[in-house]
């Protein structure tokens, strides 16, 4: 059989079509797309969840992302599957997958995660810097911020680091010119037309406007990562006093 590189896969109405490229040797890239959508989220959500009901043998893991699904699968147990390559044989599973697939993610992905947030001073020294470039008064970044149901499009850039989708566009703030060394976990931040959440202490360059008392990446937990795709949260903004005492119970 000749080498086989792209397959694009079209599928019914209302659902994007599909493209499936190899990524090394033991993965498969499904792109839904090129731009971030609801649509597109929901293609990927419901393909994932449809190969987390329906495995294949040798499936390892699936990494989903902005527009893109990846399948991590072992070669050596695909390959003894049938006279495919591993990577022929993984498309055409994908590919029946992806149109047995429902069009919708599944309802508990959709449950709200709530998360406190203390805005401004030491907790989130970029409020000001935030407000003068929005032109808007640090209340009213932080009522912008609060009033969304944010949508966790994937996790990334660190462990169990939220991209959220769902921002208010007046709150759009460049990122800082000079990322700072080490941010701190919980740190919430802006860059760009972006929201998100530091899971761990790591350097970055996010306009940093508050904190949150949760911890959002625990390696010793059956589930370490707090926040995964497809879910949903709101910030819900709170004092200091209160973030000091969440912060000596959690």
């Amino acid at each position: 059989m000749a080498p086989l590189f792209v397959k694009t896969v079209a599928q019914g109405a209302g659902r994007p079509a599909a493209q499936l490229f190899p990524l090394g040797d033991a993965a498969v890239v499904v792109q839904f797309g090129e731009s971030i959508s609801l649509a597109i989220h929901l293609a990927i959500q419901a393909l994932n969840a449809y190969l987390a009901q329906e495995p294949f043998v040798g499936l390892r893991a699936c990494v989903p992302a902005f527009t893109t699904l990846t399948v991590y699968y072992d070669p050596w147990l695909v390959s003894a599957q049938g006279h495919y390559s591993p990577y022929e044989r993984v498309c055409e599973i994908l590919q029946q997958r992806l149109r047995a697939a429902p069009t919708t993610a599944p309802a508990a992905a959709l449950a709200t995660v709530e998360v406190p947030v203390c805005y401004g001073g030491d907790l989130g020294p970029d409020l000001e810097a935030v407000a003068r470039h929005t032109g808007l008064a640090p209340a009213e970044v932080i009522a912008h911020h609060t009033a969304p149901t944010y949508l966790v499009h994937m996790i990334g850039f660190a462990p169990g680091f939220p991209y959220l989708g769902g921002m208010d566009a007046r709150l759009a703030t460049p990122r800082r010119a000079e990322p700072r060394p080490l941010v701190p976990a919980g740190a919430v931040g802006i860059a760009g037309a972006q929201t998100g959440i530091y899971s761990l202490p790591t350097p970055g360059g996010w306009q940093l406007i508050g904190r949150t008392s949760l911890r959002l990446f625990d390696p010793a937990a059956a589930s370490p990562s707090l926040l995964h795709a497809g879910q949903h949260l709101r910030f819900v903004p709170i004092g200091e006093a209160e973030f000091q005492r969440l912060s000596h119970e959690s």
